[in-house]
């Protein structure tokens, strides 16, 4: 599985920069006009992991697979994008197909760089955006409960159904996201938005673009997105999306070096994919052999059988057992040989449930 993010937000706040220096790739058209990206651009992006580098160093593989991360950078919605106003519900469609939402809000006065609504005010810019997406579920859900309404008449069993779909509606309506909706951990409501697909139900990470002044000191813009964000459960970060561009072309030494001399540690990049890994719940594992050394996105949770069935549906289905070595334990060891002599090598069954940064082998039968 590969982790999906699409990037939203109002025109004109850094949305086609920040894909341009996520992807390394200028393919984003990056313009001073609403509107420039006209079809979304998607992009696969490796997920950086030094913890593959160190495993590299050990195994010496043939090749070193990355887990990747899927982005979208999706057109500048505006008020009244949900009924089709500036170019309307084709782009809300594309972001109910992402994993998460990287919501791009603008935190930094620059002049000649048109605003949509002429002023820099991060939390109206939010509200639009997040309004935009509610609204929008609000007209998937009633299209859903005027079917179960009819279908609910002729098989109760779907009573429920119809139930907590009202119940959504209602919480919809006072402008709250469905992720905040109070039964959302019910198997009904888990069994309704597997068709509805919710984009309010999604994660949201709230990117606070800066210039680069404000990378060193939160301003004020910075400091009302991260009290609406710690307020509203969701996760954010800043960045300055016109460094992270400049830094594109860099080599991963110059990068670093460059991050250092602004006093940051980790790039945009990071930022984003740690956090969506944290908003979605997603942990890697790793396999490592001669041949390759890779990463493998699951969610936390997950039981040996099931995390196997991401390299090949026939490793669940025939499923033996898994032999497993923490991944300190394998590079204390200096690789499989040394943890097994040293007793670290379990073997686990299919109740075991796979811990961040394992490094696994799956013995199969079919």
């Amino acid at each position: 599985m590969a982790l999906s993010i699409g990037i939203v937000g109002l025109p004109n706040v850094g949305k086609s920069t920040l894909f341009n220096a996520l992807t390394k790739n200028q393919t984003a058209m990056a313009a001073n006009y609403p509107f420039c990206t006209i079809e979304p651009n998607k992009a696969i992006v490796a997920v950086p992991d030094r913890r593959l580098d160190q495993l590299s160093e050990i195994v010496h593989p043939q090749r070193v697979q990355n887990a990747i991360v899927e982005f979208t950078d999706i057109a500048g919605l505006v008020k009244g994008a949900s009924k089709g106003e500036g170019l309307g519900n084709q782009f809300l469609s594309h972001i109910r197909e992402t994993s998460a939402i990287v919501h791009v809000v603008r935190c930094f006065e620059d002049d000649s760089i048109i605003h949509v609504d002429g002023s820099v005010d991060p939390l109206r810019d939010i509200d639009v955006i997040n309004t935009e997406l509610v609204l929008a579920d609000i007209q998937t859900l009633e299209n859903r409960i005027a079917r179960l309404e009819k279908q609910s008449k002729t098989d109760k069993k779907l009573q429920p159904l119809f139930d907590i779909a009202r119940k959504l509606l209602d919480h919809l309506n006072t402008g709250s996201p469905a992720i905040l909706f109070a039964e959302k951990e019910s198997e009904i409501f888990e069994e309704l938005t597997k068709e509805t697909r919710l984009i309010s139900l999604k994660p949201v990470i709230y990117a606070a673009n800066v210039d680069e002044a404000g990378l060193s000191e939160d301003n004020e813009y910075v400091k009302k997105v991260r009290s609406f964000a710690e307020g509203h459960n969701a996760e954010m970060v800043k960045i300055c999306a016109k460094i992270e561009e400049e830094m594109a072309g860099l080599s991963d030494v110059e990068r670093t070096e460059f991050l250092e001399s602004l006093g940051q540690s980790e790039s945009g990049l990071d930022q984003i994919i740690n956090h969506g890994y944290h908003a979605l719940g997603l942990i890697s594992y790793f396999t490592a052999g001669v041949k390759e050394v890779r990463a493998w996105t699951i969610e936390r949770g997950w039981k040996a059988p099931k995390a196997a069935a991401v390299i090949h549906d026939d490793f669940e289905r025939g499923f033996i057992r898994a032999e497993v070595i923490a991944f300190d334990d394998y590079i204390e060891g200096r690789g499989e040989a040394g943890a097994r002599t040293a007793g670290k090598l379990r073997t686990e069954g299919k109740e075991y449930v796979v811990n961040n940064g394992d490094v696994m082998h799956f013995l199969f039968n079919v």
